[in-house]
């Protein structure tokens, strides 16, 4: 069996990968430590107030309903050690969010908004505020590969005066005053609040305006609402032309109903051949609709970078809050763990490693030298992982992730000892060094992947079923597991069927921890062949 393994091309193989996690790690501009959480570094807290309409009661179900989206919000950011509490009760409760580091304003608009989305056919469009000049927009369009274009929707010139008390009946809001004539020509979008977010009443029409303040709107009851929409994700298109997109997968009854809003309005004229996306009550594009749109899905492109288009997609995705939320306060807080009590934890876990590499050395002798190798070799894939995911998904390192990455480095001590142990078994048997480690590596890998499978069970149940800091811990716990069954089987393996094959290994001295003397088979006056 030796002569079918390669050690030589295992050991390549996990140089070239530990390799390349070190260019990954250390790319020119780009940040070289892992990032840190809250309890290590410290991070910023976001103190949020629900609101309710006037006359209603704040309910526990309403605060649990916006703590579960917002802590989805959050986790969505990456694993990010973040933690979401209820202070209070009732119409006085705070939903207090602190996430480690420093939090962009993006993230902070993210937790606060709704995310109400309504789709409704434009009845009337009209410039946002004063206009210097007449020059008709370009035009936006829908077509059967559904892409829904941000770009502005086609509008009349200032010349042509848009007439909506001859199209709808008056306001039917009761907190409204005045009819829609008045009101959509009194509205100024360059000054507007709408700006910051309507009420949007599905049911009812509304007076709103673009995203930007450009156009201002008198758009139909919605044709669809947010529950239509199945899933939301953002990304670059598949022919590589064209900016960030948001790609929207409706469900059955949301498709059926945009197959029929579609159909109606590709037989209207501009601009009622025109449906509005709107989010918490502002337009965010509102394209032409050519001919019917049957597929149930659609494509919001646009002017977007890679953030707003991750933003959008990801409060389409995790739904609507039940409760409008204002911001209180943002505030950055210190961590809760100081530099004393960090650096004597970093002096305690140094410690009881060096212990560790005592005693490998002292009992598996030049076998636990490469016990200690591979320890490094783990450690160092380990750290350049941590550095890469932090950048990738934001993951973040605390008290809890370090517990998790101890209790893995034991894991990995211990497939060392399995192997070791198994080689010994064979050489008491009789077996020659050679024979021994390739007989020992097979006994001793199902062990091992055992051992290393009740481990990642274990750490995915405590993903999924875990909240804040337990599932930092769950997912370093995975993480390093699957780093011992690379070091393991690419590189411990490798080193210890390369230390077989010499000379002095194979003469049986006392330091190479596998003597047949030392494991009583042969007396020391024998030796081995």
């Amino acid at each position: 069996m030796a002569k079918h393994y390669r050690p030589g091309r295992s050991l390549l193989v996990f140089t070239l990968g530990l390799v390349g996690l070190l260019v990954w790690a250390f790319l020119p501009g780009e940040n070289h430590s892992p990032k840190l959480g809250l309890d290590l570094r410290g991070g910023t807290q976001v103190i949020l107030s629900p609101k309710v309409a006037a006359g209603q009661t704040l309910s526990q179900e309403q605060l649990d309903q916006t703590v579960a989206i917002i802590r989805q919000r959050v986790d969505g950011f990456g694993v990010a050690e973040s933690e979401v509490t209820i202070q209070g009760s009732g119409d006085s409760a705070k939903i207090i969010v602190t996430i480690p580091g420093e939090t962009s304003r993006t993230v902070v608009d993210q937790l606060k908004t709704t995310a109400q989305l309504n789709f409704r056919p434009v009845v009337a469009i009209d410039f946002g505020a004063p206009q210097p000049t007449a020059s008709p927009t370009p035009s936006a369009s829908v077509s059967e590969s559904p892409a829904i274009d941000s770009t502005p929707a086609p509008t009349p010139t200032p010349t042509a005066s848009v007439a909506p008390e001859l199209l709808l009946p008056p306001i039917q809001s009761p907190d409204a005053s005045g009819d829609f004539s008045d009101r959509f020509t009194a509205l100024d979008c360059s000054t507007s609040e709408i700006l910051k977010g309507a009420t949007d009443d599905p049911a009812q029409y509304l007076i709103t305006c673009e995203e930007d303040g450009s156009y201002k709107y008198v758009l139909a009851p919605a044709d669809l609402v947010g529950t239509d929409i199945e899933s939301a994700t953002a990304g670059l298109p598949q022919q590589g032309a064209g900016g960030w997109q948001v790609e929207l997968l409706m469900t059955t009854e949301g498709a059926k109903k945009f197959a029929t809003s579609t159909q109606s309005l590709s037989a209207q004229q501009t601009p009622n051949d025109q449906f509005a996306i709107v989010l918490d009550g502002v337009v965010i594009s509102a394209p032409s609709v050519n001919e019917p749109i049957l597929g149930g899905s659609a494509v919001i492109s646009g002017s977007f970078t890679a953030d707003e288009a991750r933003a959008l997609a990801q409060v389409l995705k995790y739904g609507a809050l039940p409760v409008s939320l204002e911001v209180d306060e943002v505030q950055q807080i210190s961590p809760t763990l100081g530099a004393d009590q960090l650096r004597a934890g970093l002096i305690a876990g140094g410690f009881g490693l060096l212990l560790v590499i005592i005693y490998l050395l002292l009992y598996y002798r030049a076998l636990g030298a490469i016990a200690v190798v591979s320890l490094f070799a783990a450690a160092a894939m380990t750290y350049f992982v941590f550095i890469i995911l932090g950048r990738g998904i934001g993951f973040t390192l605390t008290l809890a992730g370090v517990a998790g990455a101890i209790v893995s480095i034991g894991i990995t001590a211990d497939s060392f000892v399995i192997y070791f142990e198994r080689i010994r078994d064979e050489i008491r048997e009789g077996k020659r060094l050679r024979i021994a480690v390739e007989q020992g590596w097979i006994r001793a890998r199902r062990t091992i992947l055992a051992a290393d499978f009740v481990s990642l069970l274990a750490a995915a149940i405590l993903f999924y079923l875990s909240v804040g800091s337990v599932r930092g811990f769950a997912f370093t716990l995975g993480l390093i597991t699957f780093v011992d069954i690379a070091v393991a089987f690419l590189f411990t393996r490798s080193l210890v069927t390369r230390l077989a094959s010499s000379k002095w290994m194979n003469k049986g001295s006392a330091m190479t921890g596998v003597s047949p003397t030392r494991l009583g088979v042969i007396s020391a006056t024998e030796g081995v062949n």
